[in-house]
């Protein structure tokens, strides 16, 4: 260090530090520092460390008060040669600012997200560091991104040696966003600039500002931005300073930034940050109702903090006082605050962004929020939205994105969205003040009219001769998907199931319960039901409907949904009341004089009172199904009756009549083409050839099935085929064919999204390995079923437990045919 040159801070740390005998880790455990920051100083990146970290290096290099004099000096950069003082102030005169907010005392979780935010911007000025760090944190108003993002930059002291700006860039509220120039203006006074040598032009200004940052490592965060063009102006332009910016809308635009999206805290987090407002003993006294509580609030950061605050303030209040409270959906904002703090007010915030903003889209956006929030159910698709709206679908698209954008929608996946409870709690709010009764029961209306048009159109792919088809009064609405074929609506009338009957329940305690729809929904969904034989919601659906049917005048779909009616408690063992319905049934046609239905009731009444043992009257009304079908030339019915006259026969013995029977049905839907009318004719002859013992005959038939449906790509009808051959080959005691035709059924249901399918193959497999002795096996398989098939009809459910408790006693030891395995 002798000579006419000044030494540098990183020379005389250099040599302080090896005079000691330490390397940098070794100094820095002693001074309490990173081995990071004395790396940093040696190399020269950072020329003027805080005081603190000076007076630490002091202590632990145990300098004399000469050497600590200087080391001070150098490092406050008061050492040099002499310059003219710019207009600006010099670097080492710049103020160090340190303007973020207090961290929360009380914050939780959100543990990904901050190490997120630290290995982006903790080591901004490294090696390898050539860009500027940035980081976006968005989500809906609440969720929690301030406090956030105080948080991890409160961590990212050390690296920010040169201080810490913030500012709320008030883009979503109180007040009218700030302006870029006044941004700027904020942020160059607080680095020292005179406030008259700030140039008005934004341009201008962005670059003086790049010049104050240029050489120091501060860190920005810049609150509640509005968009990206509000935010470019702002940033730093050389590496070593780095920006947190949040916001409610998307910044995906900004280039180079780590995009991070707040979702709602976990339930444990929720649980855990009231206990850290109330108090961690009140709520283990209550955590039943805190948790209701922490569901109540949405699981929002902002909301449980306001429900602790006032717990907090009310110590005799119980937590399931306040659930009471909630319980209300109609009054939870007003509990959850009702000043410009409250989450009502957050949320008001967003949409007044939206209402006044100078882009229609933004004011569309707006008032189509009432509307969207207006239908029950976990999720919204943009063809339901554009129902809502009475707008085309890529209006409705343009719409629902837009709202995504300022996190007032939840995208979920591709044309599928979700409401915050909140802020549904906030639109219904918004929708009961602002839109009539009858003018939110004609948007449930639409709804319920766009999922009858998609059953009718998967009714028209599975029954395209279906009696049933002529009733439909529902048109084309243009909304829905171009379906391909029976498989991708069905696929699409599985995603929307939940949705369905949360809305049908929802429309029935409104004005719409005696509307026509509810005649004409359950009607349409006879063919998604069967096939995927969902029987509590065909029930659930159908109840009622044939009233509303003859309230409104419609006798024909007043019958069939009597006919209808009687189907899920055939399938489900509830063969008397079935049977009283069909004879109801029957008489209804008789008195409108519809033959055709008629001869339906007959061929279901052959086949129920089949079941019933009572085979004489059985084979009466299946002899007169036949002779209705041929007196009204219907091919398509007289198959059906065929069918059921075929199986009666099997039972009776009269295996030649059976037989030909079959085979004329069979041969009707051949000539006719219909793939699966023949695939049902023949898996139907089979079944009745295995009820009566006729193995070899009920394979041959069976394979046949196969061979239709594998000829046609049929996935559903696939694993129904490979099902009922695992049952054949069972009973005949080949256990070896009947678990490879299990497996081949478990992958093509597992492929076609056929749970119930699945759980049923799941028992039939149970039941195999019980037969062959490998009981962990078979309660393996029956527990996986239970699984499967928890949203199922209670009579599979309860034979899966049934099976499960013989298991257990030991009383399986040889394979069981099940009535309902098909």
């Amino acid at each position: 260090m002798s000579g006419s040159a000044l030494p540098t801070l990183s020379e005389l740390l250099r040599t302080f530090r090896i005079r000691a005998g330490l390397t940098q880790a070794a100094l820095a455990e002693k001074a309490g520092l990173s081995e990071q920051a004395i790396s940093v100083l040696e190399r020269g990146t950072r020329s003027r460390p805080r005081i603190d970290t000076v007076r630490s290096l002091t202590a632990a290099l145990a300098l004399t008060s000469t050497e600590a004099d200087q080391f001070l000096s150098v490092a406050r950069g008061k050492l040099g040669t002499p310059r003219t003082p710019p207009k600006e102030p010099a670097a080492d005169q710049l103020p160090t600012p340190w303007q973020l907010p207090p961290a929360a005392p009380d914050f939780t979780g959100r543990a990904a997200q901050v190490e997120a935010i630290l290995s982006v911007l903790r080591d901004s000025t490294g090696d390898g560091a050539a860009v500027v760090g940035l980081v976006t944190v968005t989500g809906m108003g609440g969720i929690g991104k301030t406090t956030l993002a105080v948080h991890a930059a409160h961590k990212l002291t050390e690296s920010y040696p040169d201080g810490h700006l913030y500012l709320n860039l008030r883009g979503y509220g109180p007040g009218e966003p700030m302006t870029p120039a006044d941004a700027q203006r904020h942020l160059l006074r607080s680095l020292g600039s005179d406030i008259a040598s700030i140039p008005e032009d934004v341009e201008e200004a962005a670059a003086l500002l790049r010049s104050r940052l240029a050489g120091r490592r501060v860190l920005m965060l810049l609150d509640n931005a509005a968009d990206v063009a509000q935010v470019l102006p702002l940033l730093p332009g050389h590496a070593g300073s780095g920006a947190i910016i949040t916001s409610r809308g998307s910044l995906a635009g900004l280039p180079g930034a780590r995009q991070i999206l707040l979702d709602a805290l976990s339930e444990s987090e929720s649980v855990d940050l009231l206990a850290g407002v109330i108090g961690p003993n009140r709520v283990a006294a209550e955590p039943e109702a805190t948790q209701v509580l922490a569901s109540y609030s949405g699981r929002l950061p902002l909301a449980i903090r306001l429900v602790g605050g006032r717990l907090a303030t009310r110590p005799s209040w119980p937590i399931q006082h306040f659930v009471d409270l909630l319980q209300d959906e109609e009054r939870r904002l007003d509990s959850l605050g009702s000043d410009e703090t409250g989450v009502r007010a957050s949320i008001a915030s967003s949409v007044h962004f939206l209402e006044t903003s100078e882009r229609g889209l933004d004011r569309q956006a707006a008032d189509a929020l009432p509307l969207l929030s207006v239908p029950d159910g976990s999720d919204i698709t943009t063809a339901v939205s554009a129902a809502l709206l009475k707008i085309p679908l890529r209006r409705a698209d343009a719409i629902v994105e837009r709202l995504v954008d300022l996190n007032l929608l939840e995208s979920v996946a591709p044309a599928r969205y979700r409401f915050h409870d909140l802020i549904r709690a906030y639109g219904r709010e918004v929708a009961d003040r602002t839109l009539s009764t009858a003018e939110r029961d004609e948007a449930l209306a639409r709804v319920l009219e766009l999922y009858t048009e998609a059953a009718w159109i998967c009714h028209a792919f599975t029954h395209p001769t279906s009696p049933r088809l002529p009733l439909a009064t529902v048109g084309v609405s243009g909304l829905l998907p171009a379906f391909s074929g029976r498989d991708d609506v069905v696929h699409w009338l599985d995603a929307e199931q939940r949705n369905l009957m949360d809305r049908v329940r929802q429309a029935r305690q409104t004005g719409l319960a005696n509307h026509p729809l509810f005649a004409e929904l359950p009607l349409a969904f006879f063919s998604y039901h069967e096939s995927r034989v969902r029987w509590q919601e065909m029930r659930e659906l159908g109840s009622g409907a044939v009233a509303v049917a003859l309230r409104n005048e419609r006798p024909a779909t007043a019958a069939w949904l009597q006919h209808d009616s009687a189907i899920p408690d055939a399938e489900t063992g509830a063969t008397g009341s079935a049977i009283d319905s069909i004879r109801i049934a029957l008489r209804m046609f008789s008195g409108i004089h519809d033959p055709f239905g008629q001869a339906r009731c007959c061929s279901s009444l052959a086949y129920l009172l089949g079941l019933e043992g009572q085979l004489d009257d059985a084979l009466a009304y299946g002899r007169l199904a036949l002779s209705l079908s041929r007196t009204i030339q219907d091919a398509t019915l007289e198959g059906v009756a065929l069918t059921a006259v075929g199986a009666l026969y099997d039972r009776t013995g009269d295996f030649d009549r059976a037989d030909e029977a079959f085979a004329e049905g069979i041969g009707l839907a051949e000539q006719a083409k219909d793939t699966r009318a023949v695939f049902k004719r023949c898996l139907n002859a089979a079944l009745a050839h295995v009820q009566v013992g006729r193995n070899e005959d009920a394979v041959r038939m069976a394979l046949r099935a196969l061979d239709t449906v594998q000829r046609a790509g049929d996935a559903t009808f696939l694993g129904e085929s490979h099902h009922l051959l695992a049952v054949i080959y069972a009973a005949q005691g080949d256990f070896t064919s009947a678990t490879a035709h299990v497996r081949s059924g478990l992958v093509v249901s597992r492929a076609a999204r056929d749970v119930l399918r699945e759980g049923r193959l799941c028992m039939e497999l149970a039941r195999i390995n019980a037969a062959r002795g490998d009981r962990e096996a078979a309660a393996e398989q029956l527990n996986a079923a239970m699984t499967l098939l928890r949203n199922a009809p209670e009579v599979y459910i309860a034979a899966a437990r049934d099976l499960l408790e013989k298991l257990h006693r030991g009383e399986i030891d040889t394979y069981q045919f099940a009535r309902y395995s098909l």
